[in-house]
């Protein structure tokens, strides 16, 4: 199985159009969208439904703290342009699309790895894992051989071995890593739809559960169209120039 990992998708429908399209091309055979549908973006609608077809598909697909406030309303320690995102997001929204955000799973394991947004500790809290003291607590915290999360919009990756010794690695793009069983390992495919680490192409990895080796990749896609539909929606202009500076 060659399975495509996306994450942080915010509503982005040219970044997530680009890294579905690269998937396919590179082989994928399955799919695990791990969370933030929505929240950012201008085109919320048109994600929801291409994940929900994915998901009819078999994808695994998780909630993120987006999709749950756009459902049930912001937390209070969301930034203010968040909190005007997710209102506007909510009201683009259906019934049926709606349901399906609050219907979503905040983790899944499955066949030796583990899936969440934010992290396996607390994975309602929404803490992020941002050292190697947060991986090493995230792959303590299940059983999973391999583990993969979101939320932080960077790609890293990191790894425990029995002895308890850590790893910590930022990955090159398109350079395929060995990640064998016998180590724990956690990875962060950066954000499809809002990278921050100063490059606006989109993030997704693919990793072989046959092999176990895994492959980050980053997709240039339309940021100049993404941008102008968030202008044009009348959503925070911050958010239009995050996309085109990857910050």
């Amino acid at each position: 199985m060659k399975l495509a990992l996306l994450t942080d998708l915010h509503a982005n429908r040219e970044a997530f159009e680009a890294c579905l399209e690269d998937a396919a091309t590179r082989g994928a055979t399955d799919y695990a969208i791990l969370g933030d549908l929505v929240g950012y973006g201008a085109d919320p609608a048109w994600v929801v439904d291409r994940v929900r077809a994915l998901a009819r598909d078999g994808a695994i697909v998780l909630k993120g703290n987006h999709d749950e406030s756009t459902v049930q309303g912001p937390r209070p320690t969301m930034v203010d342009d968040a909190r005007r995102v997710i209102a506007w997001t909510r009201a683009q929204l259906d019934a049926e699309q709606l349901a399906f955000l609050d219907t979503l799973p905040l983790t899944v394991e499955r066949a030796g790895c583990g899936f969440a947004h934010a992290n396996t500790w607390a994975p309602a809290d929404w803490e992020y894992v941002t050292s190697r003291h947060d991986a090493v607590r995230c792959l303590q915290a299940t059983a999973a051989r391999h583990v993969f999360i979101g939320h932080v919009h960077e790609p890293r990756l990191y790894h425990l071995a029995g002895t308890g010794k850590t790893g910590e690695f930022l990955p090159v793009p398109d350079v395929e890593i060995p990640v064998p069983a016998h180590r724990q390992w956690l990875v962060l495919p950066g954000s499809v739809g809002q990278p921050r680490d100063g490059d606006p192409a989109a993030c997704w990895a693919l990793f072989d559960t046959d092999t176990f080796s895994l492959c980050f990749h980053r997709v240039p896609y339309d940021h100049d169209a993404a941008a102008a539909k968030v202008r044009g929606a009348g959503l925070p202009g911050r958010l239009a120039d995050r996309l085109i500076e990857g910050r």
